[in-house]
């Protein structure tokens, strides 16, 4: 296949899913001149990962292709849209915490393990998992790693909780094959108490080459941090989001460089999370709360390739769809999961607790 067309091909198809996801999120079709119209439904089919790792880290490559991380150095692969997964992780990873992954295709991924001193650390692989390499290990005793992401193949940032009073960031150039300590005077002063949280790899991402954001919680505001230079200096907005020990913006995700969803609220069971989503439409300068928000504490956050204003977030207790850019939000799913993330075909896979994995389909109500 020629590669114009091959891509062409690829965009129609994409674009189609991504019709299909903000169709079936809509509300319920109106009766039409000889009956009703049916509504599409959204699910999400579970495939079985034979693990029970928590998987807070995902990344979505295709419809066929994703790869997972979570608990016990677990890291997941699966090439044939879910039907297997093989297990891939470092062979000297099996104590750490792997919280967040960047994969480019069906071979190449970034994983980074989060915690104190040397347990913050990140690995890369080149053959689908069967040997890892080191690309770094923290050897500063107040850093804790949280998030990781990838602006393309080879230029990516990790995020540690504040040193000395401001985040630090790690960043490479080279597909994580070696990391450099970017340095701290571009980044505002953290306030007592704030941090990110690792939760689901989303409290540090990108979009495009350039821009960059950090969400944050445990202080008296709720705030997001924007780069427009790849981390090297940054502002800073509070969010209409609650914040405190356990409160804050888990995740953030953007559609273009100016229209963002962040998502949080609560993460202790039964804890009210009434404020759990706001919306920015200039860059996250301004934050504002979401009318109809998630009824509940959400973790993870991501737009579906090619909807426009349509994305989808998660979280422990359920699902939610929005058709609006995330001013209003819908349940359409009632069990858990701690990250989701689509890819630019349009396949969308979420992950969680007990390795639970699943990717969305749809359907007609019966």
């Amino acid at each position: 296949m020629k590669p114009m067309l091959a891509m062409v091909r690829k965009i129609s198809f994409a674009g189609v899913c991504g019709a299909v996801v903000a169709a079936s999120l809509a509300a319920p079709a109106a009766a039409q001149p000889g009956g009703d119209a049916p509504r599409i439904k959204p699910e999400w089919r579970l495939t079985p990962t034979g693990t029970d790792s928590r998987l807070r880290g995902l990344a979505a490559v295709g419809r066929k292709v994703a790869w997972a991380a979570g608990s016990g150095g677990t890291v997941l692969r699966t090439t044939d849209a879910g039907r297997t997964w093989r297990k891939v992780g470092p062979a000297d990873a099996a104590g750490l915490e792997l919280r967040d992954i960047e994969a480019f295709d069906a071979d190449r991924a970034v994983v980074l393990a989060i915690g104190e001193g040397d347990a913050s650390r990140v690995y890369r692989t080149s053959d689908g998992g069967r040997t890892w390499t080191l690309g770094f290990k923290n050897d500063h005793p107040k850093a804790f790693y949280d998030c990781m992401t990838f602006s393309d193949s080879r230029h990516g940032l990790a995020v540690s909780d504040p040193v000395d009073g401001r985040f630090r960031l790690i960043a490479t150039s080279d597909a994580g094959r070696s990391w450099r300590v970017l340095p701290g005077k571009g980044m505002p002063e953290a306030l007592p108490g704030e941090a990110a949280f690792a939760a689901s790899g989303q409290c540090l991402v990108g979009h495009g080459r350039r821009d960059v954001w950090l969400a944050t919680g445990g202080a008296a505001r709720s705030r997001v941090f924007h780069s427009r230079d790849r981390g090297l200096t940054w502002t800073v907005s509070d969010t209409p989001l609650p914040s405190g020990a356990s409160q804050g913006v888990f995740a953030v995700a953007f559609r273009d460089t100016r229209h963002g969803i962040a998502v949080g609220g609560d993460y202790r069971p039964g804890e009210p999370s009434p404020s759990a989503a706001a919306t920015t439409s200039d860059g996250g300068r301004t934050w504002h709360l979401a009318p109809r928000p998630p009824a509940e504490y959400r973790s993870g956050v991501t737009w579906p390739a090619y909807t426009g204003p349509a994305a989808l977030a998660v979280g422990p207790t359920g699902s939610d769809g929005t058709l609006d850019g995330g001013r209003s939000w819908t349940r359409f799913d009632t069990g858990g999961f701690d990250t989701v993330d689509c890819a630019s075909d349009g396949g969308c896979w979420a992950t969680g607790e007990k390795g639970r994995a699943a990717r969305l389909t749809f359907s007609l109500p019966r």
